[in-house]
This record gives C-alpha cells, sequence and structure tokens, in this order.
C-alpha cells in the first residue's frame, strides 16, 4: 500500500480522538456511580436527593482535564430515553390560534372560521402550508374579499394596510407564524432550564410547525405536561430595591445565625444540669434549652453582627439587583425563603423570583441572581398582552437594543409604571423568570419603548420574541408523548448489552470458524470498528438508544460483508497460481468497486432513515449510517494494514478451515432457466399477500393511527383476553391488549380520549388504565411506559414513511442507473426491491395476531423495511458488479446471456452465503435477547435478509437476463466491411 503511512497516521489519530471522547463517558460513569453509593444507606434503598446533592456539590468544578462536571456530563455518550427512562413529548404550535390572534375580531366572521376549520381538515394537501391551505380555503368561501380586509388591524399596524396585496399578507402571515413558533421554542427552552433536567434535548423540528422535548431521567409526566402545555405568562413589575428591604436582610441573617448556632449546639453533648432544670421547667428539648442558655449568655453587638453577616454571605451573594445565590446552592435557598419566619419579616407584596440565567462568579461558579419583585395582591403591574409589537435593532450608538410597541390601554398603565419607576428597575418577566430588569430613565407616555444595556444581537432577538409572546396566544399543544420508567430502561441496558456481546462473539467466532488465521484479521479489524464506532458517537454528541444498541450489532453484521468480499477476492486470485502478497494486492483491488458500490446504497438508505426517522428509527439510523463508514475505513484501510505486516513477516496462510475448504466451490446452480418458476412463486406469496390485505387488514401501531398505549407489568402471568374484555368495559371502546416481552407483561393501546387537547386528558386516561388492571384480583400491576400520538401526527408520521419508502427506491434507482449504466439493472433492482416490501407487508397482514410478539406497522417497521431496502441492494449491488465483470470479461465471449449470468451468480454464492448467514445469526441474536421493545423491530430485518438475499439471486438477476435479452433482440444487426476480402466492400454480418 503506497500511503501506508498515511494510513496509520490516520488510524492513530481516530483512535486518540476516540480516546479522548470516551474518556469523557467513563469519568461522568465513575462519579455518578459513586454518587449512587453515597446516597444509598445501609438497606440498599437510594435518596435520589442526597445523589443530586452529591452531584451538584461538583457541578461547577474542575474533575477532568480541567473541565466541570457539567462540561464532562455534556461530552459523554449520552443514553436515550429508553436505556434510562424519561419522557419523550413533542409540541405542536396551532397555527389556527395565531391566526385568530392576528384577525382580531374578524375571526368571528362565518368565512374566516370555515376556512380555518378546513384548512385543518385538509389532510390530504398537509405537504402544503397551512397559510396556503387557509387563502385557498377562505378564497373559496370569500371570492371577491382581500385578505387584507380580515388582517389590516390596529395589532398589525406598520406591516400591511388595507391596501396590501394578499401577496404581502401572506408573507406577513409567514413571518408571524415563524417567528410564534421560535418564541414557543424559546419559551419552552426556558421552561426546561427551570425543570433542571440534566441534558435535555430541545429541538424545532424543520420544515414543521413543531418542537422535540426529550427529558432523560423526569419520572412525573404530570408535571412535565402542566409545564410544556398553555400559553407563557408575560408579566412588568416593580423591583424592590436592597436598601429598601435591608431590615428584612437582616433579619435573614439573624434567622440564619441562629439556625448555625442550632446545628453548632445539636454537634455538642447535652448533659449539663442546667439543661436538664431548664428543660423540666419549660418543657422543651434539650437543644432549644441550648438554645435558651446562649441567649441569656453576654455577646457582644459586634461578634453578633459578624455572626449575622457570616451566616448569611455564606448562602447569600451580594450583587446589585439585591441577592444572589450559587447555582448548586439554590434548592436550599427555595427551602429557605418559602418558610414562615423568613417569608414574615419581608413585605406582603414581595415575591421572589430568579433570573433565567445566571453569570460567573468566583472560582468559574454560577450565580443565579435572585429579585425581590412587587406584586399588589399577587399580581403584576401590568402582563403582556398589551404589546402590539417588539423589534431588535440599534441605538444612536450603534449597541444592540430592543423596541417595543404597545396598544392605547397598555400605554396608559405603562405611563404610570414607568412614572413611579423612575431611576428604579421594571422586571420584565415570563413564566416567573426574570428576563431582564431594565432601568427606567423617564416616563413614558406613548407605550413606545426601548430597552438598551449590555447586550449581544442574539440577546435582543431572544428579548423581543419574549415580548412578543404576550402579543399572539399560541399554546402548545402535546400531539405526540412517550414515557419510559426507569425500571424498563434498566432492562433495556441489560438487553442491549447482553445482545450486544453475544452477537459480536457469534460474528467473531464465525469469522475464524469459516477463514482460519484471517478470520482473527478480520476479527481485530471489527473490533477496532466497534471501537471507532462508539468514539465518532462520542465526538459527535450522539445519544446510545436501544435501536441503537441494534444498529451497531447490525452494522458489526454488515461490516463482515467488506471482509468478505475481499477475503473471497483473494482467494480467487490464490486460485488462479498468484504469489500470496500479489493475490492480497489483486484481490483488494478487484473487490473496492463492489465494496464501494454496496456501502453506498446502504449508505443512501441510512440517510434517508435519518432525515425521516425520528425516536426509535432515527436511532438505529445514527449508528447504522456512523457504522457503515467506520466499516469501510476498517475493512480497507487497516485489515489490509494487518494483512501486509503478515506479508512483511514472511508469513502467509489459507484462507479456510478444514471444513470449510470446498464450501461453496465449483457451483454450477442454474438460477435462470429456473426464473419462471420463482416468478410463480413469487406472484402466488405477493397474491395471497394482497388477498389478506384486502379482507384482513394490517395491525397498525399508533404512530399511524395515533391512540394511547400503555405497557403494564404484573406481578404474576394474565391472561390478555380476560385483561381485553375488561378494558373494553372500562374505556368504552374496542382496546387492543396483546402480550409484550412475557406473559406478565402486557401492551394496552386504546383511541380514547386520544383528541382530547385538555390538560387533564392524559391523566384521566392513565387513572382508567389503572382502574381497569386494578380489576385483576390478587395480582398488582403497574405501568412501565406510555405512549400517545395525536391523529395529525399519526397522520403526518405515515406520509412522511410513504416518501421515505419511495425516495429510497429512487435514489438507488438513479445510483444503479449511473454506476452500471444500464436500465435494466436498475428496473432490476427497484422491482427486487418493490418484491421484497410486499412480501414483508404480506408476511405481517397474514401472521398478525399468530405470533408472540407485535407485527404491527408502525415506525419501527418502516425503519426496518428500509434497512432490508439497504440490505437487499447491497445484496443485489455485488451481483450486478460480478455480472458486469463476468459480462465485460473477454473469456465470456461467445457464451449465452444466461450462462454469462449463471456464472456470476455463482462465483458470488459464497459471499451471498456467508454474509447472509453472519447478518442472520446477528438477529436471531437479537430477536432473542433484544427485548421486546426491539422484537417486532429485529424481526422484520431478519424476514428482510432472508427475503431480500432470494431476491437478490432469484428475481433481480433473472429480470436483468430477461431485460438485457429483449433489448439485445431490438437492436439492428451491425454490419461491418472487410476491406482486407478478396472481393472488397462485401458486406458480413456481425
Amino acid at each position: 500500500m503506497a500511503n501506508r503511512n498515511g494510513i496509520l497516521g490516520l488510524t492513530i489519530v481516530i483512535a486518540l480522538i476516540s480516546v479522548y471522547y470516551l474518556s469523557f463517558t467513563f469519568v461522568s460513569r465513575n462519579i455518578k456511580n459513586k454518587a449512587l453509593t453515597f446516597a444509598t444507606d445501609a438497606k440498599g434503598e437510594v435518596d435520589m436527593s442526597k445523589k443530586q446533592r452529591y452531584i451538584d456539590s461538583l457541578w461547577r468544578e474542575d474533575v477532568y482535564l480541567g473541565h466541570t462536571l457539567q462540561e464532562v456530563t455534556e461530552r459523554e455518550l449520552n443514553l436515550g430515553l429508553d436505556l434510562q427512562g424519561g419522557m419523550h413529548v413533542v409540541l405542536e404550535v396551532s397555527p389556527a390560534d395565531i391566526l385568530k390572534g392576528m384577525a382580531g375580531g374578524n375571526a368571528r366572521s362565518a368565512a374566516f372560521q370555515s376556512a380555518l376549520k378546513k384548512a385543518g381538515e385538509d389532510k390530504a394537501a398537509s405537504n402544503s402550508t397551512f397559510i396556503n391551505r387557509f387563502v385557498s380555503a377562505y378564497k373559496e368561501a370569500a371570492p371577491n374579499t382581500s385578505l387584507a380586509s380580515i388582517f389590516a388591524t390596529s395589532a398589525n399596524r406598520g406591516k400591511i394596510s388595507s391596501n396590501s396585496s394578499d401577496g404581502d399578507v401572506i408573507k406577513m402571515l409567514n413571518t408571524e407564524i415563524n417567528g410564534s413558533i421560535d418564541r414557543a421554542f424559546q419559551i419552552t427552552q426556558a421552561r426546561i432550564d427551570k425543570f433542571g433536567v440534566t441534558n435535555p434535548n430541545i429541538q424545532r423540528l424543520p420544515g414543521q410547525n413543531r418542537i422535540l422535548v426529550e427529558l432523560p431521567g423526569v419520572d412525573n409526566p404530570e408535571r412535565v405536561r402542566r409545564l410544556l402545555s398553555g400559553a407563557a405568562r408575560l408579566e412588568f413589575a416593580e423591583v424592590y430595591l436592597t436598601n429598601e428591604v435591608a431590615p428584612a436582610l437582616d433579619g435573614l441573617g439573624k434567622y440564619l445565625a441562629k439556625q448555625d448556632e442550632i446545628k453548632k449546639a445539636t454537634a455538642k453533648p447535652a448533659a449539663t444540669a442546667a439543661a436538664t432544670d431548664t428543660t423540666k421547667k419549660t418543657g422543651l428539648g434539650g437543644l432549644a434549652a441550648q438554645l435558651e442558655q446562649k441567649s441569656d449568655s453576654t455577646v457582644s453587638d459586634s461578634s453578633a453582627l459578624a455572626a449575622q453577616s457570616a451566616a448569611l454571605t455564606s448562602l447569600f451573594v451580594p450583587m446589585p439587583q439585591g441577592l444572589g445565590v450559587y447555582l448548586k446552592d439554590t434548592a436550599r435557598a427555595n427551602e429557605i425563603l418559602k418558610r414562615p419566619e423568613v417569608r414574615s419579616l419581608f413585605p406582603a407584596d414581595l415575591v421572589f423570583m430568579w433570573d433565567r440565567k445566571g453569570t460567573e462568579g468566583a472560582n468559574n461558579q454560577l450565580i443565579l441572581p435572585l429579585y425581590f419583585i412587587k406584586k399588589a395582591n399577587g399580581e403584576p403591574a401590568m402582563e403582556g398582552d398589551v404589546i402590539v409589537d417588539a423589534t431588535h435593532d440599534y441605538d444612536e450608538r450603534g449597541r444592540p437594543e430592543v423596541t417595543m410597541r404597545m396598544n392605547g390601554e397598555g400605554a396608559r398603565k405603562w405611563r404610570s409604571l414607568t412614572a413611579r419607576s423612575i431611576n428604579r428597575p421594571v422586571a420584565i418577566i415570563i413564566d416567573n423568570l426574570v428576563y431582564t430588569a431594565p432601568t427606567v430613565q423617564g416616563e413614558i407616555p406613548n407605550g413606545n419603548s426601548s430597552i438598551t444595556g449590555n447586550f449581544t444581537v442574539e440577546e435582543t432577538k431572544d428579548m423581543s420574541n419574549v415580548l412578543k409572546a404576550g402579543k399572539l396566544p399560541a399554546p402548545t399543544h402535546i400531539v405526540e408523548e412517550a414515557v419510559v420508567g426507569s425500571s424498563l430502561g434498566a432492562e433495556a441496558i441489560r438487553d442491549g448489552i447482553l445482545s450486544s456481546v453475544v452477537g459480536l462473539v457469534i460474528v467473531l467466532v464465525f469469522m475464524v470458524a469459516y477463514y482460519n488465521k484471517a478470520g482473527w484479521i478480520a476479527d481485530i479489524a471489527l473490533l477496532i470498528n466497534l471501537f471507532f464506532l462508539l468514539g465518532v458517537m462520542a465526538s459527535l454528541g450522539a445519544v446510545l438508544t436501544l435501536s441503537g444498541i441494534a444498529g451497531i450489532v447490525l452494522s458489526i453484521g454488515m461490516a463482515v460483508d467488506a471482509n468478505v468480499l475481499i477475503y473471497e477476492g483473494i482467494k480467487a486470485e490464490l486460485a488462479d497460481g498468484k504469489p500470496f502478497g500479489q493475490a492480497v494486492q489483486d484481490g483488494f483491488k478487484h473487490s473496492l468497486t463492489a465494496i464501494i458500490d454496496s456501502n453506498v446504497t446502504t449508505l443512501l438508505t441510512g440517510i434517508i432513515l435519518y432525515t425521516f426517522g425520528t425516536g426509535l428509527v432515527l436511532g438505529f439510523a445514527t449508528t447504522l449510517v456512523i457504522g457503515l463508514i467506520t466499516s469501510l475505513f476498517t475493512a480497507i484501510f487497516i485489515t489490509r494494514l494487518l494483512l501486509e505486516n503478515q506479508i512483511k513477516n514472511g508469513k502467509t496462510f489459507n484462507f479456510y478451515t478444514n471444513l470449510t475448504k470446498n464450501w461453496f466451490k465449483d457451483n454450477n446452480f442454474d438460477f435462470v432457466s429456473q426464473r419462471r418458476r420463482f416468478y410463480i412463486i413469487s406472484t402466488i406469496i405477493i397474491a395471497i399477500g394482497v388477498g389478506s390485505f384486502i379482507f384482513k387488514g394490517f395491525g397498525l401501531g399508533i404512530d399511524f393511527k395515533g391512540g394511547r398505549s400503555y405497557v403494564v407489568r404484573f406481578e404474576n402471568s394474565v391472561d390478555a383476553d380476560d385483561l381485553r374484555t375488561i378494558m373494553d368495559t372500562e374505556l368504552g371502546s374496542t382496546t387492543e391488549v396483546k402480550t409484550f416481552g412475557g406473559l406478565d407483561q402486557v401492551k394496552i393501546t386504546t383511541p380514547y380520549l386520544i383528541e382530547d387537547t385538555r390538560p387533564d386528558a392524559d391523566q384521566k386516561a392513565e387513572a382508567k388504565i389503572l382502574s381497569g388492571i386494578s380489576q385483576i384480583k390478587g395480582n398488582p400491576a403497574k405501568i412501565v411506559s406510555s405512549n400517545k400520538v395525536g391523529p395529525t401526527m399519526a397522520y403526518d408520521t405515515l406520509l412522511s414513511a410513504v416518501y421515505a419508502i419511495l425516495l429510497a427506491l429512487a435514489a438507488n434507482f438513479i445510483y444503479i442507473l449511473i454506476r452500471f449504466k444500464r436500465v435494466a439493472f436498475s428496473y432490476g433492482a427497484v422491482v427486487s426491491l418493490a418484491h421484497d416490501v410486499v412480501i414483508i407487508l404480506a408476511i405481517f397482514s397474514l401472521f398478525n395476531g399468530w405470533l408472540p410478539w407485535s407485527l404491527d406497522i408502525d415506525q419501527a417497521f418502516i425503519g426496518a423495511i428500509l434497512t432490508m431496502i439497504g440490505y437487499s441492494m447491497n445484496d443485489t449491488v455485488v451481483i450486478y458488479d460480478r455480472i458486469r465483470d463476468y459480462l465485460n470479461d473477454e473469456r465470456s465471449r461467445g457464451q449465452s446471456m444466461s450462462t454469462v449470468i449463471n456464472n456470476a451468480l455463482n462465483s458470488t454464492l459464497s459471499r451471498t452465503a456467508v454474509t447472509g448467514i453472519s447478518v442472520i445469526l446477528v438477529l436471531v441474536v437479537l430477536m432473542i435477547f433484544g427485548g421486546a421493545v426491539i422484537r417486532g423491530f429485529t424481526f422484520c430485518m431478519l424476514l428482510g435478509v432472508i427475503v431480500g438475499t432470494y431476491s437478490s439471486l432469484f428475481v433481480a438477476a433473472p429480470i436483468v437476463v430477461d431485460l438485457l435479452q429483449r433489448e439485445k433482440s431490438k437492436e439492428p444487426a451491425l454490419t461491418v466491411t472487410d476491406t482486407t476480402s478478396p472481393v472488397a466492400g462485401k458486406k458480413i454480418k456481425a
């Protein structure tokens, strides 16, 4: 290998990067294990608050290579919700609510209401934007009415007028819709930050009015639902200055000093006669007696003052606006400030509120400012619904600023508020967090204000968005939700690790058993591939899920394919009598195109999975794509480095064992002549499947039909039919109850209250489920996970799945056409893939309800179908590559098309079998050990490998034969002029 040193250097660099990023995971896990040990008592029970305090104490401390625990945690290989428990939520911002707010009183018109309803119901056009659907529907309902007549209100002054064209109005509406979604995203982000979840994942889904929120470790779903649903509350309030609450702060200092004395007293033995006498007289315990004695003693005023000051500053940090608290101490501060004896020290209308973000203090510790907010009777001076508009701009000195404009009522209230707050701060509050508290320079009479300060451009953009949040009510609705219990997550980790280890060991053993010493070299490359894969995932901040573990295991199985192609190529070169070193060199050279082509097609499918998938599918796609890239690198370069090192040391070896020496040698199966028989077999299976589609249909998962599902675990075995009868009566509708992962666990699926968007709907549904399962006497049960998908989300998911499959077929068709330059190859590949998809659908329809695992058509099924398309295409491309080589080989001249293609198929049979066996072994392991959550997913992929291998040999290749023969029969006879013939110019048919 000419660039051997370069490849070796690159390998070392990747290895060092992988070690560096994976080290954060080990450090983080080690600290969390120590926290768990610290919080576990002698009985083995864990105090979660104690564990959190341990972690909080190190959160801003340097723990590894100059990084704080927070930074280490952010860089670790994070676990998905299915591995550690938590909650997944998709929020939707209703554009209909936004349009109503923008239309004001005009929203009551019949035409407006009709158009709004039709735009929401027109699912067939859901690929169009809501605005376009609304405009189209409104033009039908009121054909001679301009859009400006609805939306040219005082709230939209300055953006459009009554003379604005429909195009200008549509542009304004789209801008406001996008702005509202951005504001909802920022509000959601602020709420999640307030919630205090470690490593939350919050992202706006591209091209949609939806926001994805993942909260690992959350065990209170109802609190999350309350937190995330509903419109944000924007408020303006006066702020108490520090000197105005100085007496209260002195009192707080005295109180804290007294608490310190109590702690000290508690630590001392209370065994004096005086203490005993006092206890007898007062009836108080020893601690109170000691405090009473202390109060009688003479202590200097200066000492007491110093003790009060020390006690106050031990928890609170003096700041310009009042006080601050180190982030790790906020929980303790909250608890103290809520105490009645502390609350009574401050004015009755004072409310404690935290700043939305902290500032750096000493030793890089984060300090969270605490404000003293004035709220008469608990109400702010004014609320945000008076704001008409807010924008970010620059002041006359070029500094970023925010300008806001209020309506008439707001202007009056703002004038009064600013008049009494000159040279004082006014807090701008959202969801009980102080966003900013600018100082008022003078009375503002007209409601137009500017806010300046030490802001960045990004901060002013965010602030203007927050201020506009008060203008349009845009409540968020939960359209998809999944809750995974921590116990189920622990089981998933166990199942995932077990399936990974067993699957890896089986593949490693199989390679050695088949290829002898060369198998050991392939195994080393596979292990390096696994290490690189995890290192790359950690460096990219990817999340490891249970389906991701399945993707890792499968990518290991598929990584075998590249090694198999190389080894089979080397074996062929050795069979031709070439020296070992030359055979290795030529084997790599001749197998390179097949490796690249086969992996690119699978990579295309993986990218489509990543683009369209969410949840289980996204986690699988992430590891599959990364795994394909790392496996290509290790197979092509690492394996070659290891083999060349053997050659350099003068070593040679066989690529077979005594058992496998003659496997697939001198194969002479006649695939082509039997093609019509296999066409008939496939047609019969497809016909049966179509009949099942029509008369039986499919079991649709809630991903595609909407609904709620609950995984319920009983202490003992439970009869699914009995529970189904109970749940049908309890919920008043047909309920699906299936055994899930064991006889003591079931999955309950129901449409109950799925269209109810009220905040308590989820709680009511869960209460019904609990009521139903409690009727199974003597067999206690609990809900270990739940999932909810709204109807609109289900329809969009189904549409996205269809697009993903069609796009995968189109992408592979185009790639095959580019690489093989014959339409016959593309047609054969796509027909073969369509054949595979229909047969898998037929099996899922026919056997639904017969097998002890879910055969529902859901997102996981679509992910498996797309993976199967990638694998089948991988297999087909390798066969096509060999067919192309044989068609271009001089030795094939004069042979019939059938003979050439038969020879090509037989020559790839060893590769097809070895790769197929290794992948099937891995999938069988996943089926057995991978857990109930991915069993249906794995079953679909297992079927896909079997059906895909069959179709590559008996459908794709035969179709190429038929199409190439048809093309050849249509070609005109070529004529050439033989100038060397005695009869010059005589035409001879070629």
